[in-house]
């Protein structure tokens, strides 16, 4: 029913133990190792759906009790934009050189978030203009680069907020967006048997991770909690783009 092999869906299973932890601590980040790592074991298409049904695992275990402290109006704001946005990002992905563009993105990621681990203020990013800009940018790039979840991340971990928000913001969104893309997912069939099955065998796996990674997430650890997430950022720009070019 899973069409892989013992030691593949061993190897697929310990990404998304690591992956799973990395969640419960940082609230995003699952689909973009999980990505990362396996696709020599899979090819992204079949990833997608399995990426889909992890991050809703991860949804719920982390959104119950955590949604009083998101700031509800950032993220969902962000998630009906980005929604948006995608439409647009599948158009531009028929007319622009995707390479190029991914590049180009994955650039910009990496340089603003570097500013932001150095504590350089961007107030624009503090604005209504911006809030709503990072949305649509976050579904176009999704279209056309599929790294959206990546400017999401970084224009919330750009607020003045105390982590424990940042990171109740970021799982809201991501509950809130995976619902919101569930029918295009469908609507291009991807959600097959193996994929089903996979999901469903792999989900235990990511809500064992979450847990730990939840357990890790203390009071007394919170002010390491920007630095960890941006340097996973500029980590996941990093590697998607070395990757990118060579």
């Amino acid at each position: 029913m899973l069409a892989l092999t013992p030691p593949d869906f061993a190897l697929l299973a310990l990404i998304v133990l690591a992956a799973g932890i990395v969640r419960g601590f940082a609230g995003f980040a699952l689909s973009a190792l999980v990505m990362a790592a396996a696709i020599p074991i899979l090819p992204p298409r079949e990833l997608i759906p399995i990426c889909w049904m992890l991050e809703m695992t991860a949804s719920l275990l982390m959104i119950r009790g955590g949604i009083r402290e998101a700031d509800r109006r950032i993220a969902l704001t962000l998630a009906f934009t980005s929604a948006v946005g995608v439409p647009a990002g599948l158009w531009l992905t028929t007319r622009l050189p995707v390479e190029d563009t991914r590049l180009l993105a994955l650039g910009v990621l990496i340089v603003l978030a570097l500013l932001l681990l150095a504590r350089v203020r961007m107030a624009w990013l503090a604005t209504n203009a911006g809030l709503v800009g990072a949305g649509i940018l976050s579904g176009i790039v999704t279209g056309i680069a599929s790294i959206g979840g990546m400017v999401v991340a970084l224009y919330v971990l750009a607020q003045d907020a105390p982590p424990r928000v940042i990171r109740a913001s970021l799982v809201l969104f991501l509950f809130a967006s995976s619902l919101l893309t569930l029918l295009w997912q469908a609507g291009f069939g991807l959600f097959d048997g193996p994929a089903l099955a996979r999901g469903l065998a792999l989900a235990p796996v990511a809500a064992t991770g979450v847990l730990i990674g939840k357990a890790i997430f203390r009071p007394s650890l919170e002010r390491y909690y920007k630095p960890f997430a941006l340097c996973l950022l500029i980590g996941l720009a990093g590697t998607s783009l070395l990757r990118a070019l060579l």
